[in-house]
């Protein structure tokens, strides 16, 4: 076979993207209504608190932290069974040194 015909054969199994647009807003359509069922909890997950980094060459940055500490979560009368309900982390091993 030579170079012009090679080619031809490939078009029956190129894969098309017709449907991207409709993809699209049935991705869209299931957000909404996981968002909706999930209501009082937040639908990208549980709620994190926004630390630094430990080391020297990243501290300058934020982070999401794994969880709440029990004291932060004690002074905003949040009880520690309810946090996990609601869609709060919590994270029992963190400290709260900035206090």
């Amino acid at each position: 076979v030579n170079g012009c015909q090679a080619g031809r054969k490939n078009r029956v199994f190129m894969r098309t993207w017709l449907d991207q647009a409709g993809r699209k807003k049935r991705r869209a359509n299931n957000r909404k209504a996981k968002a909706a069922k999930l209501f009082p909890r937040p639908a990208a997950g549980l709620l994190r608190p926004v630390v630094h980094p430990p080391t020297q060459r990243y501290n300058m940055k934020l982070r999401l932290g794994k969880g709440f500490t029990l004291d932060e979560l004690k002074e905003a009368k949040i009880p520690r069974k309810l946090a996990k309900t609601v869609g709060i982390s919590i994270d029992h091993r963190r400290r709260n040194r900035c206090t």
